[in-house]
This record gives C-alpha cells, structure tokens and sequence, in this order.
C-alpha cells in the first residue's frame, strides 16, 4: 500500500479549507497544500490577521495557526501541487445548473470537469482522487474516463468521501465525527486514506462501502435533515391558525426515542449550500431514471421550504397594515445560521426579497458578513437593478444603528448575541407601534410582549 506523504486539496472554500486544516493538524507527518486560483481568497488563508481568514468557524482560527507553515500550506500553484502530490481531493463548487439540460436541478460539473482534466495533464505519477466535492452518483465514472483517456498512462484510483459537516460547527464536526465514509473500488487506495482518517478516528467510525453507495449517502443524509426542517415547519402553519405551540409540539414528538428531537426547531426555513442542492440534485436523478413518485416526494420538501419564507415575509406585510412601501424594516442576521459568515441559499436573502418588491427599505446587520456580500446575493437573483438594491438596502456595523426608527425587526439568524440586546432602548428608539418578526425563534416572547412590542413567532 501506498504511503501518503503529500495531499493536494483543489478548492479552498467552506469544506476544503477546514478539512484539510484539521487533516494537518492530526497529520503532523504529511505536508498539505491546499490551492485555489482565487488569490484573494488563497491571501486571506495566508494573512497573519486569522480574523481574515475567508471561512468564519468557530475554533478555526487555532486549527490553522497550529498546523500552517509547518505542514498546512495555501497556494494559487495548482499544478506543482498536482505533480507533486500522492492523493488529491476535489473540492470545488458544484451548484446547480442555471442553463440547459437539468437547469435549476442537476449539479453543475463543468468545475469537476476541469480538475479531472487539469489533474490528467500534470500527473506523472499514479494518484489517489478523492470527491470531496457534493455530487451526483456515478460522477466517480466520469471522472475515471476523463482521468484515464486523457492522462499520461498513469494509475488513479477514485475515492468518494462525502463531507457531513454543519457549517457553524465543522471544527467540531471534524474533530469527532459520528461517520467517516469511504467509497472505493481499490482497496488499497482505501485503506491508504482510512489510514489518514485514523489518525484521531477510531476504526469502528470509519465506513467503506463502494462508490456508487458514498455518492448516493450524501444526498440522502441531506435529505432527510431538510426533510424534517420542512415537516415541521409544515406543522408550524398548522399551529398558527389552531392555537397550538410548534414547540411544545416539537418537544413532545422528539421526545419519542424513535423520532428523536434533531431538526425540529420550526424557523423561516433552511439555507445553506447543501440542503436544497442536494435535493434538487436527487430530484432530478429520480426523474431521469422516470422515478416520478419519487422526485415528487423529495421536490415538495424544497416547495414547503419556499413556502414558508414567502409566508413569513407576507405576514409581515399583512401584519403591518398590508403596506411596508417605505416603512424601514431592520433585519437582524443575513448569513444562512449562526456562527458561520456563509449566505448560500439564505432565508434571509428571499425575504429581502419579497419586501423589496414591496418598496420597502431594509436595513441589514450580520456580525459576520459584509456588505459586498449582502448586495452580492441580492444582485444574483437579478429581481431587480442592482441600484434599485443600493437604494433600498442600507447594511450598517452596529445593531442599535440598524433598529433606531425602524418600524420592524426581523431576526433571520439565530446569532446568540441578538437575545443580549438592550431592547427597552431598542423599544425606545423604533417607531410605533414596534413590531418584532422573530423568524427563528429566538427571543422571549413574555419578555419582549412586556415591553410592549408586537412580537411574531413561527408557530404560535
């Protein structure tokens, strides 16, 4: 079996660079270089200020000032990394597809292409390719045939090691994880990147399966955790209009052992980069194998989710007297959850949205994303002029800035720090009568009721 003295990760965004930043840390003996052709980026993970590094998690910092310049490396030479590596590992974006065949479905793979035929170019060696990257089954054969029709007559061997990390928590989630999955056909590859992962795994938590099974796991475990958001949220509308509680609904149902009580907080809905793509990428795998029933199934977990971020922001409106045109409407949080600065897919962005049809003007605070962020995804959906976005949306650094004169709060993320604000001075400083639309679920509702807001919660 093959020693593994040199990985090569392709990708240094939200998985690539914390993966292999802990693989590093737990790896003292093998030198890991992760590239990028984004400078920028590929500069943040390199700056000396780890405040600026490009992906915000909890405990991060300490990962990469433990383990870089010893044996963690970032650079934009992607092809001395390529030749120079014993395994590499793709971790590349792959969204969903905007045009053609499969458009809004399918998972765009032109990136995945490139590095397969990036990485047959350069190799001189035999390499082990590892999928980090989310993607849909049997992508592992498209890769092999590029890999081995257009290379130099070297040996690869393709590996699939899905990610399960919960951005907010993915130190964590590396540190102890519950699975690491493998899937292979060589076993010796195999064994040779399960040895990777035994360094701070045990053995018993390390799966290996074949491919086809590791690509396919990944967009179920995905699913089913949105499947569960969307269901009780589903259950969130019901308690609304019969005077039920969702949490104390959530609570006694998670109390039954074979439930169990993971992913039943009721909230505006899931973001993120994984959920929604993942489905819409099952989704369309069941439709082209002409499984309806089941594309169905799956697709109404992403109709549910859309429903109820559109709910929401029409309860706002209906709430404060069918009109918000000019009214200011301050919206607490911007990145998809607490404790990461990613905004992939957020709730928040599509209720701005909404609000924005309806000329409202909405002021954005997130401790963690900038503005070139906000209006970034703002612009993406192309709703509107992107100076239509900068009239209507104002994004400031300092909460109390962003609520004087509001005449709504919206709480679209769960930042721990909005429940210590002051908010008999937040009261103080907004217009009335003050409304407060808590879309996660946050704050007090006894607390904030006296002192007088008009407070809204999902599910009451």
């Amino acid at each position: 079996m093959k020693e593994i003295k040199k990985i090569t990760c392709i990708g240094a965004g939200y998985v690539g660079g914390p993966t292999m930043s802990v693989i590093a840390q737990k790896n003292p003996n093998v030198t890991i270089t992760v590239v990028d052709l984004n400078q920028a980026r590929i500069d943040a993970w390199n700056d000396t200020d780890l405040e600026k590094l490009p992906v915000y998690e909890p405990g991060l910092d300490a990962v990469v000032a433990e383990a870089r310049g010893r044996n963690l490396f970032f650079s934009t030479n992607v092809e001395q990394a390529i030749d120079e590596a014993d395994m590499i590992f793709i971790s590349v974006n792959t969204p969903t597809k905007t045009y053609g065949k499969g458009k809004g479905q399918a998972a765009d793979l032109k990136y995945i292409e490139l590095c397969a035929r990036q990485i047959a170019a350069v190799a001189k060696s035999d390499k082990i390719v590892v999928e980090k990257s989310t993607l849909p089954v049997r992508t592992a054969a498209a890769l092999k045939s590029i890999l081995d029709n257009t290379g130099n007559g070297v040996n690869f061997h393709i590996l699939s090691n899905p990610e399960f990390l919960a951005e907010g928590t993915a130190v964590t989630d590396l540190h102890n994880p519950d699975r690491v999955l493998i899937g292979g056909e060589d076993a010796d590859a195999i064994e040779a990147l399960v040895q990777v992962y035994e360094a701070w795994v045990p053995r018993e938590r390390i799966l290996t399966t074949n491919l086809w099974s590791s690509e396919l796991s990944k967009l179920v475990a995905n699913a089913f955790l949105a499947q569960r958001v969307s269901s009780i949220n589903a259950i969130s509308e019901l308690c609304e209009v019969t005077g039920a509680n969702v949490d104390e609904v959530s609570r006694a149902i998670g109390y039954d052992s074979r439930i169990g009580s993971k992913f039943l907080k009721a909230s505006v809905g899931f973001g993120g980069s994984c959920f929604q793509k993942d489905i819409l990428n099952l989704v369309y795998i069941a439709r082209s194998y002409n499984l309806t029933e089941v594309a169905d199934y799956w697709e109404q977990v992403i109709i549910l989710n859309d429903h109820q971020k559109a709910r929401f922001a029409e309860n706002i409106i209906q709430t404060m007297y069918n009109t918000v045109n000019g009214k200011k409407i301050a919206f607490l949080g911007w990145a998809f959850k607490k404790d990461t600065n990613d905004t992939r897919e957020s709730a928040a962005i599509y209720v701005a949205d909404h609000l924005l049809e309806e000329e409202a003007q909405v002021i954005v605070y997130d401790p963690k994303v900038p503005a070139e962020q906000v209006y970034k995804d703002l612009d993406y959906l192309g709703t509107r002029s992107p100076e239509d976005n900068r009239r209507l949306v104002t994004v400031v650094n300092d909460p109390y800035e962003a609520m004087h004169g509001s005449h709504a709060i919206a709480i679209l993320t769960e930042w721990d720090e909005f429940k210590c604000y002051d908010w008999p001075r937040v009261k103080e400083d907004m217009k009335k009568p003050a409304f407060v639309f808590d879309g996660r679920k946050l704050l007090d509702r006894n607390k904030l009721s006296m002192l007088g807001f008009n407070y809204y919660a999902i599910g009451e």
